[in-house]
This record gives structure tokens, sequence and C-alpha cells, in this order.
């Protein structure tokens, strides 16, 4: 069925095959949009992007997650193209922006981004404006990933969306006959030593998210824009929940463990562990609460310097078909950016379309707050929100 790799915060490990997947909580921060896109501007805006796409250079060299480049889409692309593909497999978003320093250093010429390396890139002009008129399937893209705000800045795109999904809720049918409306169940005293969420920084917004609506009072609008009050009250709700957490997870397989073997009933988790545990037919199923959800996008972003700009541009062209999208989403367990992978993806893999919510309405879609780089300045221009280096700080003295 589905293989996977990735990543999430600080961690980020290679994954097995589909039964014994280790997937990692690989997938940094990605963001619905860019911090403070309305009072910075990033320092290769100016920079015009090529109008056509001349002769390939014969080679392409990648910085991605692990999986992001498989023979089964690759071989066929250097095949069609003469670009022969050369890949740096990235352990986490920190490695990917280091790799990519001043531009790439003129050895890289593409890097698939999450959410927190996107803005460090962008605004470190180590990437460069793209002309989305040279990617043709660009407009098969979900309209909110054409253009969405953690890639394109001021208007200006600086690469293409490849892949995303949801940060979503887990849970035992036999636990819960009806499935949890409400994210409180992983707060609840009722199902202690039940629960599992993720060993991430990141989930600070999710406990933003649930306080946004279970507290208004705290005037919560965005759960990666806090302030000082907002944010203590997320790591309260955490600190609080501490005592009733059985693990927290860094890979897919151990939250799929614990499923398996029932030592835990409901958590924070990703469609693949679904997929996995129904395909073992655990009594397991998703369910996005009534809050909404948080979740990841990944991106291909164009190195400022790169040295092989046609062959990078015929990248990305290949990756976002609906054929290839299908092949990766399906390949590495997430949700395909492309509009029309869906019966694709079932013609590889029966039901994966459905298991990865490739076919769900936009209402779903428009249910998950995207991650992004929480900054000191806020979108409104105040600098008076918590950076990502506090949440770090602060989630290690939660699971500490």
């Amino acid at each position: 069925m589905f293989r996977t790799t990735h990543r999430h915060g600080p961690r980020r490990a290679a994954i097995a095959l589909v039964a014994l997947s280790t997937m990692s909580l690989g997938m940094t921060l990605v963001g619905s949009d860019a911090g403070a896109s309305g009072s910075l501007t990033p320092p290769t805006q100016g920079m015009k992007p090529q109008t056509s796409i001349g002769k390939g250079e014969g080679q392409l060299k990648l910085i991605a997650w692990e999986g992001y480049a498989q023979p089964q889409w690759v071989k066929p692309f250097e095949s069609a193209t003469g670009c022969q593909v050369s890949t740096k497999y990235a352990g986490s978003s920190g490695e990917m922006v280091s790799l990519m320093a001043n531009g790439g250093g003129g050895q890289y010429d593409l890097v698939s981004a999450s959410g927190d390396a996107d803005l460090r890139l962008i605004y470190g002009g180590d990437v460069k404006p793209v002309n989305m008129k040279l990617i043709p399937s660009w407009k098969e893209l979900r309209p909110f990933l054409q253009s969405p705000d953690f890639n394109t800045i001021n208007g200006v795109h600086y690469g293409v969306s490849l892949q995303f999904g949801p940060n979503d809720l887990l849970y035992s049918t036999k636990t819960f006959k009806t499935a949890p409306t409400s994210w409180a169940v992983i707060y609840s005293k009722k199902y202690a030593g039940k629960i599992t969420i993720p060993d991430n920084p990141i989930q600070i917004a999710d406990a933003a998210l649930y306080l946004e609506t279970d507290k208004p009072s705290l005037g919560i609008t965005d759960p990666y824009e806090l302030t000082q009050t907002q944010f203590t009250a997320a790591v309260n709700l955490l600190k609080a929940q501490k005592p009733l957490i059985k693990k927290y997870w860094d890979l897919a397989s151990q939250e799929i463990n614990l499923f398996a073997t029932g030592t835990t009933v409901v958590g924070a988790a990703w469609p693949y562990q679904t997929s996995q545990l129904k395909a073992d037919h655990i009594a397991v199923d998703d369910t996005i609460p009534s809050q909404g959800a948080t979740g990841w996008a990944d991106s291909w972003l164009l190195a400022a310097n790169a040295p092989d700009p046609n062959c990078a541009y015929d990248w990305m062209k290949w990756i976002t078909t609906p054929q290839v999208q299908a092949e990766q989403a399906v390949s590495y367990g997430e949700t395909p950016d492309n509009s029309l992978a869906c019966p694709l993806m079932n013609r590889i893999s029966a039901g994966s379309c459905v298991a990865l919510h490739a076919n769900e309405p936009d209402a779903y879609f428009n249910s998950i707050k995207f991650w992004k780089t929480p900054l000191s300045t806020c979108d409104n221009g105040k600098n008076d929100c918590i950076p990502y280096s506090e949440w770090t700080n602060a989630w290690t003295q939660i699971t500490g």
C-alpha cells in the first residue's frame, strides 16, 4: 500500500515500507501565511524570473526530504528531459536552510522546503522568484495552494506547492462509538494514560487552536501568532495535559503501535497512521474536530543561484503533473496538491484517494490552519508575538 518518510520539528527519520513504517515527525512548520509579509520584503523579490525554458543543462541537484525523489518518478523524468538527478537528503528544515545558504551556493537547484524553511529561505534571499506560466499543471493545483502565503509573498512566487496533509484526531472506535467533535478529548482526565501527541514544539499551535474557541476571551485569531498572554495559556494547557500523556511520539510507527496494542485510544496523528491501522484491521478512525486542525504543506523552491535553472523548471513541470502527484502521494502517504490526481491514486492503490483525503470538499481543506514559523513580528506589524525559539524552549519545559 503506502510507504512514507517524514519530518517534523526536531526529528525526521526515514521510513520503511508501509507495514514497517518508521515515518518520523518530519515536516517542519509550514504556513498559511508568510509571517510579517506585510512589513518585510524578500531580498530577491526584484529578480525577474526567466520567461522560457531553454535546453536542459543535463543535470539537476536537489535538496529533499527522503522519499521525495523516488526512482518511480525520477527515472522517467531523466529519460524524458536528459536531466540527471542527484539528491541530497536533509534530516531537518534547519539542515535544508544551511545547505541552501548563499542561494544554494551555486551547487543546488531546488529544495523541497516546509513552512519554517520557506520563510527563512525567502526572507534570507536564498531562493528567487518563479514564473508559474512555465509550469502548466500549476493551474490544476487546488486553488488554495496555487498562490499560498507560505511560498508566495507580495504576489511573487518563490516555488510551486507540492503535497500536504492535516494533523487530525485519531481515535479508537471501540472507545468512541461516534467521532469526537472536539479536541477537548486529548486534554480530558477521562482518558488519562491513553493519550498520545507528537513530540513537536508546533503542538503549542494545536493547543492555541483549541483555546481559540474554548477560551475566546484570550482573543486568539491565529494559532501561530500568539501574544505572551495567549502563549502562556497554551503552554499551561499543555503542562496540565502532560500527566495524561502515555507517550509523545516521534515516529508514525510508534503511534501505530500504541493504537494497535490498545495502549492508547486517542491522539493527534496524520491520515497515514489511520490508513496503516485500518489496513491491519485495527478499529480506529480519524476526524477533524469542530475547532479545525493544523496542517503541513511542502513546496519546491528555486535556489537564487541555481546552476541548472532549465532542468529545475523541467522538474517543477514534471512533479506537479497528476500522474507524478498521484505516485508521490501513494508512495509517501500524503495528499497531492494536483486536483486531478485522485483517480490515478486509486489505480496505483485502491482506496488511497479516500484514505489520504484527496477527494474532500473545500470545507475540509479550509478547516486546516497550515503551519508557519512563529515570528516576533506579527502580520499586523506589531512586535509582540512570541518567536519560535521561545516555542522550542517552552516545549522542552512541557515535556521534560
